[in-house]
């Protein structure tokens, strides 16, 4: 298997952060497998989602920023997250979602696959897809969402470019993906080996207009390395492409370096190691706010200015409104 390339995380911007946790962790049924907060911005939490442990390709990671403005879905973004559920699984989740007044579009086929689509309270857009090899990965079971319906992680994601040939370019030459089949204006490609987060689709949109910044919206997508050297090789690798990348940051779970690809979307190379289990047992995950070792001194302050966050299986999730503020375009075309 390669030790590059398919997806680590994804992590989007949202507005409320307890309505964020009451859906991903209350109706999805996700763990939240770390409480923290955004390392360049510590007025705002950082929410991490996943599996048990917070296995890289299971985690979907916010910034809630309380009252943002919504973001605009366009090209030079990555949209359409897919995550990954096991065959059978489709009805449970359009009669739970739907229950919770949430407005799925009916089943559809995509290169074979069925799926269902929603957007979250924010509008950022969201799919579950039937995936035969979902069953024997481990998921998290949620109270109402049981084991063998639960979701296993992330599937894939979708990018709107006005070209898919430059980001393609980098998906094959320097990420290790292979060209797929194409539907419509829809190109696949598929990181080779078993496991989550091996497929990227692009969706040439030319002509459309760009996406703009905000609740919503995703920030970035990140791609996994096994270690240090192999992020190291993705800089190298991008040189002939005119691409630049930036110094190696520690996030304390991971360490990063970003760029921004032909298409305008951030992406980040993110380390599997050393992972979430660092600073809180596996057990007691996302139960408290961490903090990096440089805000330890001012803990006391930045709890004080962050919006509160009670758990939302302290509450029933059908208590808050999952009706997506968004209004936008289409989900189609």
């Amino acid at each position: 298997m390669s030790t590059i390339g398919r997806i680590h995380h994804i992590t989007a911007i949202a507005s409320a952060p307890e309505r964020n946790l009451a859906f991903y962790e209350g109706a999805l049924g996700l763990r939240m497998v770390k409480q923290t907060v955004n390392f360049d911005d510590p007025g705002v939490h950082h929410l991490y989602y996943g599996d048990e442990t917070g296995s890289p390709g299971t985690i979907l990671t916010f910034f809630p920023y309380p009252g943002a403005r919504a973001g605009r879905h366009g090209t030079g973004q990555a949209e359409e997250i897919a995550f990954a559920i096991p065959v059978g699984a489709l009805g449970f989740w359009q009669l739970r979602l739907t229950g919770l007044g949430l407005a799925v579009e009916r089943p559809s086929e995509r290169f074979g696959e069925r799926l269902i689509a929603f957007k979250d309270p924010d509008g950022l857009m969201l799919e579950l897809v039937e995936d035969e090899a979902a069953a024997g990965l481990p998921g998290w079971a949620a109270e109402g969402v049981p084991h063998e319906h639960a979701i296993r992680g992330c599937r894939g994601i979708t990018l709107w470019v006005e070209d898919p040939a430059g980001t393609a370019r980098v998906l094959t030459e320097v990420l290790g993906y292979e060209p797929g089949p194409v539907e419509g204006a829809r190109l696949r490609f598929v990181h080779p080996g078993d496991g989550l987060g091996r497929i990227v689709d692009l969706r040439a949109a030319k002509g459309f207009w760009a996406g703009a910044m905000g609740a919503g919206v995703v920030h970035h997508v990140a791609f996994r390395a096994a270690d240090d050297a192999t992020q190291a090789a993705v800089t190298v690798a991008l040189t002939p492409h005119g691409i630049r990348v930036t110094p190696q940051q520690d996030r304390n779970y991971f360490r990063s370096t970003y760029f921004r690809e032909p298409g305008g979307v951030l992406f980040e190379i993110a380390t599997d190691e050393p992972g979430f289990a660092i600073d809180e047992p596996v057990e007691a995950l996302g139960s408290r706010l961490m903090l990096p070792a440089r805000y330890e001194p001012q803990r006391a302050a930045i709890e004080g200015n962050l919006p509160s966050l009670r758990p939302a299986r302290s509450r029933p999730c059908t208590s808050c409104s999952f009706r997506p503020d968004d209004k936008a375009e289409p989900r189609r075309g």
